[in-house]
């Protein structure tokens, strides 16, 4: 069992993503004496999520589900049972992780999924605040190099084309996005706030592309750390180096808002990858120490790498470990 670590004053620390990613980091950010908010992407149409956004009109609780759990100190059968997907064979539960349909059940009667998550912050005893970015379901729009144009996240993840640009609509009414209540005071009051890791165009952008988050985001006062992804992504980073990350960024917000990146130099074994199960990474990022300097960036260069089950990770609590050392 972890260790906490207390201090007098606890440094407020905002998370923003989605995805696989963001769990590993907060889940080892927990023990650390911080005040964590974690900001969470809604643009998820695929799988249990998006069968459940569909079918309630409710933002997809997958992403959230995830975070919840990373957050809370809930005995490992509650995780097991609250994580639990149903069998590829249930006639009306396939593929439906419990969580999902608890999340969706307390949205409906709340008829807030903001409201939901905070119940169940409360119930599962969280660490902290996690907040979905917006209030309703958001719908992911990428426009490609080619200049056409493609929507909604995991059909945007498997397009071949190369992505431009994306933004978000609302998806109820396809106007225009507004974040979740408390998002923006979050940003502001921030000492240091993570951006990632997770797929830079479907997990972290559909947060920032909200104008209002990505004007708090430039103002802020915060040391604002991007934790640059390990493995390029199909469909959404082939080729990419560092740079090339910030760079994408940057050109969204219009600004050179990320202060440090976290680059993980340790090479990842030959081989290595159970390519059948992560089928959509491909090769290590790599490296363009002197672009990022370009980009205003300072770099914290290191092992970052964690290797699990045939798959490349981050290793959450050496990642913290230097988010840590930014703050003292």
């Amino acid at each position: 069992m972890k260790m906490k670590t207390y201090r007098m004053k606890k440094p407020k620390i905002v998370v923003i993503g989605g995805g696989t990613g963001l769990p590993v980091i907060l889940n080892s950010l927990r023990n650390q004496g911080a005040d964590i908010t974690a900001i969470v992407t809604v643009a998820d149409d695929g799988g249990s999520s998006g069968q459940l956004r569909r079918s309630l009109s409710i933002a997809p609780p997958g992403d959230l589900r995830n975070v919840l759990v990373a957050l809370s100190d809930m005995p490992q059968m509650y995780e097991k049972l609250f994580q639990y997907r149903f069998k590829e064979g249930d006639e009306y539960f396939a593929n439906h992780a419990l969580g999902n349909l608890i999340i969706a059940a307390l949205a409906e009667m709340k008829g807030s999924m903001y409201d939901a998550v905070q119940i169940l912050g409360r119930i599962l005893h969280i660490e902290g605040h996690v907040y979905p970015v917006s209030e309703s379901p958001l719908t992911l729009h990428a426009i490609f190099k080619d200049g056409t144009e493609a929507s909604g996240e995991s059909g945007i993840a498997k397009n071949p084309k190369t992505i431009d640009q994306v933004y978000v609509k609302n998806t109820l009414d396809n106007g225009e996005a507004h974040p979740a209540r408390k998002v923006i005071s979050a940003i502001e009051e921030a000492d240091l706030i993570c951006l990632g890791p997770g797929s830079l165009f479907t997990s972290i952008l559909p947060n920032l592309v909200i104008s209002e988050v990505a004007e708090a985001l430039i103002r802020t006062k915060a040391e604002v750390v991007y934790i640059c992804n390990i493995m390029t992504q199909k469909g959404e980073t082939e080729h990419f180096s560092d740079a090339d990350h910030i760079k994408v960024l940057h050109k969204h917000l219009k600004n050179k808002f990320v202060d440090t990146v976290l680059v993980n130099t340790e090479h990842v074994p030959e081989d290595y990858m159970d390519k059948e199960t992560y089928d959509e990474y491909l090769v290590q990022v790599t490296h363009d120490f002197k672009g990022l300097r370009e980009e205003g960036c300072r770099v914290i260069s290191t092992d970052f790498l964690a290797l699990k089950n045939g798959g490349v990770f981050h290793d959450g609590d050496k990642v913290v470990e230097e988010i840590m050392h930014l703050l003292f």
